[in-house]
């Protein structure tokens, strides 16, 4: 990441140095996986689309412990593989609105808060910013060669309400409070930045 782009790291020392840690990521473009593995304090495993599993990029994200996960289905398996992550105090990484698009938390699926309530692990905001607005792209979905990047860890914080409740209504007061908390990081990342 470092010699392809620029990237500024702010507040990587929030990530917990031990134990189990769920990284919420925003999502405006193919580089925000790759550039937070790449400059996180501890490794990343990311719920990555079953698409991007093939041919030598396959074998390679399997080999780093990226978790693959169809996402036109309930798929029970990248579950039982992202709660093993988990339980292992390991650090996940998860893009809460499912796919790419403005990057700005505003539709979040419910897979974040039930891993975040399940396993009790905190959640670490994470804002990637500076490359979705720029020209000068040479491939679309990726930022300009050795433009700046900026990627902004913020505070941990519990999903849950501490009960352990994982209702249908629990997993969405979860989902409502997770959504204020990355909001509120991405705005306070978003005037840190100037981006």
């Amino acid at each position: 990441m470092y010699g392809l782009w620029r990237p500024r790291v702010l507040g990587a020392w929030r990530v917990p140095a031990t134990g189990p840690a769920i990284l919420a990521v925003n999502h405006s473009h193919n580089v925000d996986g790759p550039m937070v593995m790449g400059v996180a304090p501890r490794p990343v495993h990311f719920l990555v689309k079953k698409e991007a599993f093939v041919g030598p990029l396959g074998r390679f994200l399997t080999a780093i412990g990226q978790v693959e996960v169809d996402r036109r289905s309930t798929d029970r398996t990248a579950i039982t593989r992202a709660l093993d992550v988990l339980s292992a105090s390991g650090v996940l990484g998860i893009f809460p609105e499912g796919t790419r698009g403005e990057g700005d938390f505003a539709a979040l699926r419910a897979g974040l808060a039930y891993f975040a309530v399940r396993s009790g692990a905190p959640i670490v905001p994470v804002a990637v910013l500076g490359s979705s607005d720029r020209p000068g792209r040479l491939i679309k979905a990726l930022p300009p060669l050795r433009s700046g990047v900026d990627v902004v860890f913020g505070d941990p914080f519990e999903a849950g309400d501490g009960s352990g409740r994982r209702t249908r209504t629990a997993l969405d007061e979860a989902t409502e409070h997770i959504q204020k908390q990355l909001t509120d990081h991405l705005e306070n990342a978003r005037r840190l930045t100037g981006r």
